[in-house]
């Protein structure tokens, strides 16, 4: 397999996301995050913690300080596109226009440059996960005026930087900061139940929609899109009386995580018809949501890692159903406990290029933790991470597979370019072609990232 194969017009890069690589927390003027906030508040429960090890992104990767160092370690492995997000509190301390920070808008101005003296094309996304604290005080996603200070931060960021951004991402994974976030709480900023999940839902689809529309209407030269987690799901059997309940619960998972968010957006409406409890988002409509939730992308991004298998379960209500874990059922996982299984990328990529308004698909995150060992070779820090190249390149070959069959992918972003700050999980799981030593800040190239560069200089791997 080599990059040629995939086309000329192919897209090859890494992700990052802003609170989970910058740190900085408070300087230069940024605000308070949900996800500040999150990790400096103890958790209630004094037999769990809310992070692992009570870990923060204070420091993180200090990439805030460091991005030239990282820029020119990216440069050096041929990666030609940079898939980042901005911190809204950097920009916008309080969430609000009126808070404007001159030193954060001024350091991705410089982080930009930086990617273009180096020949590196700028991805920008614009939320990933780090709320303002102040609106979160005010409600959050669950109050409809976040969704509209979200517009006006679209508004000024896709105007301040439009010349230099040729593509922009408008959420990164909507279902998942809802459901982490406004439904489960084990993520900033940890409320629970479907009060605060339906809410968070249709004002998050409003965003997306909307300021999709502000993006274009400000560069409408770029190319403006969004992204989408998904796993692919399976029932656990097909068969009989049993067999057509879990095929049942495989149709409302399937709703949930993969339709919940790109159905409105395309004009479809929420999936009501697979999974009927999301009737009760009608209670937070105004008159004209529906074509406030359309958004006519040049684009879509998918984010994939697993499948999942479900079964009809009875104490699962709404869903009626229950996921089965991997490790039950024997099967070989990352780090993550998420099941290793390369098909399901293609099987996603199938589902959403049969959408009608579906033009394009990157694949905006692919990537996988394992426990990496460094050893010391000849004098030099060295990672043989084999797992995780096995992990790339037989996703690889299914991307390759989808694009044979004329599925319109056009891109691959692995995640991470570097170890990083993974949520509630904290610094213990590494998706990184980056190591980092948290404690020196040292950057040490693994062997999967001298593969990533191997193959995007051309080479057979």
């Amino acid at each position: 397999m080599n990059k040629y194969e995939f086309g000329n017009d192919f897209i090859w890069g890494v992700a990052t996301a802003a609170y989970q690589i910058e740190g900085a927390w408070n300087e230069d003027g940024k605000g308070e995050s949900i996800w500040d906030r999150f990790t400096h508040t103890k958790s209630e429960n004094p037999f769990k913690e809310r992070i692992y090890q009570n870990q923060n992104g204070d420091v993180a990767c200090d990439h805030y300080h460091r991005y030239k160092e990282d820029l020119n370690l990216m440069k050096e492995l041929s990666i030609p596109n940079y898939r980042f997000s901005l911190s809204w509190t950097r920009i916008f301390p309080d969430g609000k226009l009126t808070s404007k920070n001159q030193k954060g808008i001024d350091f991705y101005h410089r982080l930009i440059d930086a990617c273009l003296e180096r020949n590196i094309t700028p991805n920008v996304t614009i939320y990933h996960w780090d709320l303002p604290q102040a609106l979160e005080d005010e409600g959050g996603w669950t109050n409809r005026d976040t969704y509209l200070k979200f517009l006006d931060y679209v508004d000024f960021v896709t105007k301040e930087y439009k010349d230099k951004v040729p593509r922009w991402f408008i959420l990164n994974e909507p279902f998942a900061f809802t459901v982490l976030g406004y439904f489960l709480g084990i993520h900033a900023p940890g409320r629970k139940g479907f009060a605060n999940f339906y809410p968070a839902i249709h004002h998050v689809t409003l965003a997306q929609g909307d300021g999709g529309k502000v993006a274009k209407r400000n560069c409408p030269n770029a190319e403006i899109g969004t992204t989408f987690s998904c796993s692919y799901i399976e029932p656990v059997s097909k068969d009989g009386f049993w067999g057509s309940l879990n095929q049942g619960a495989a149709i409302r998972f399937d709703a949930l995580l993969n339709s919940l968010f790109i159905e409105p957006m395309l004009g479809m409406g929420y999936p009501v018809d697979r999974l009927p409890s999301l009737k009760a988002l009608e209670k937070y409509y105004k008159d004209g949501d529906e074509e406030r939730m359309k958004f006519d992308a040049d684009f879509i991004g998918i984010q994939n890692y697993t499948r999942e298998v479900v079964q009809w379960s009875p104490f699962m209500p709404v869903i009626w159903g229950s996921i089965i874990e991997a490790k039950k059922r024997c099967e070989k996982t990352t780090e993550m406990g998420w099941e290793i299984y390369p098909e399901g990328i293609y099987h996603m990529l199938k589902k959403y290029a049969s959408y009608p308004k579906v033009k394009k698909i990157y694949i905006t995150e692919n990537g996988a933790a394992f426990p990496d060992q460094v050893v010391e070779e000849d004098g030099k820090k060295r990672i043989h991470d084999v797992d995780r190249i096995n992990f790339l390149k037989s996703y690889l070959e299914q991307v390759l597979r989808a694009k044979k069959e004329g599925i319109p992918i056009y891109g691959y972003f692995i995640w991470t370019f570097m170890d990083n700050f993974e949520w509630a999980e904290g610094y213990r799981p590494r998706f990184g072609i980056i190591y980092v030593d948290y404690q020196t800040q040292n950057r040490y190239v693994k062997d999967s990232g001298y593969w990533y560069r191997d193959f995007l200089q051309g080479k057979e791997v």
